[in-house]
């Protein structure tokens, strides 16, 4: 989810100009989804990468109900709306299992609550949180070293070796 979160706040700025992109491939050109100009949306996103559903986390947190199906299905179109890059790293971390698994679990809607509080800042922005206090923006690397630090955490836990589930800094920098 940090990973998943991360990349939402990088496009949360140029959301409305990919919607726009996706709105005029269909409405003017007539382009099948299948067939978008993924060049396009990338120029509209401002990375190489995008997301074309009407979806952001914080969306998704903000009309939640704490029904697990409709979550779901809302964070399944959202994950789907991604460019193929992004659901490759997806698939890589199981993401669509874990978020089964809460779901079942029934904390879901408390995890989407957490990664999108207003208190924790994992955009490379200056935020103001809710009480007012300015976040300073977290950078790529911070955002390397927040991951390397959830891993190592999860190898303690799972008494795994030191390594086995390390990924390079700079896979992590967008």
């Amino acid at each position: 989810m940090v990973v998943l979160r991360r990349l939402d706040a990088l496009l949360e700025p140029t959301k409305d100009a990919v919607k726009e992109e996706v709105k005029e491939q269909i409405e003017i050109f007539d382009i099948d989804p299948l067939n978008w100009d993924k060049d396009a949306l990338i120029e509209a996103s401002g990375y190489v990468f995008y997301n074309t559903s009407k979806w952001t986390l914080t969306k998704i947190k903000d009309v939640a109900t704490n029904n697990q199906q409709i979550i779901v299905a809302n964070l399944t179109e959202y994950i789907n709306g991604f460019s193929e890059n992004v659901k490759e790293i997806i698939d890589k971390f199981n993401l669509r299992s874990q978020i089964a698994h809460m779901a079942n679990k029934d904390v879901l809607l408390s995890v989407l609550e957490k990664f999108t509080s207003e208190n924790i800042n994992l955009t490379p922005f200056e935020v103001v949180d809710s009480e007012g206090r300015k976040l300073s923006p977290l950078s790529n690397l911070g955002m390397g070293y927040v991951f390397e630090e959830l891993i190592r955490k999860f190898n303690e836990e799972n008494n795994e070796e030191a390594g086995e589930h390390f990924i390079l800094r700079n896979v992590l920098i967008c």
